[in-house]
């Protein structure tokens, strides 16, 4: 991990998602779910990529902090974004 940079989160809606997205070290990252809420979390990488879904939130956030080298308890979580996932 390293200790120089921090990791930046910007949360936006488009009309079809709910995205959280992270940036550290020129690495990127994101959660999405869609607008109603009900469907599971698309975990993407830098090029947009779905890598994995899951249910939680946490779990969510565990791969995504993985993808940017990051602890997922360091990951900044912006209020509009603390309800997503089941």
């Amino acid at each position: 991990m390293n200790e120089t940079s921090e990791t930046a989160a910007e949360y936006y809606e488009t009309d079809a998602e709910r995205v959280l997205e992270f940036a550290r070290d020129g690495r990127r990252a994101s959660i999405a779910q869609d607008r109603s809420g009900y469907a599971m979390l698309i975990v993407r990488d830098g090029a947009g990529e779905e890598r994995e879904r899951y249910y939680g939130f946490e779990m969510a956030l565990d791969h995504a902090a993985e993808l940017l080298g990051d602890d997922p308890n360091d990951l900044p979580v912006p209020d509009a974004a603390a309800d997503m996932g089941m």
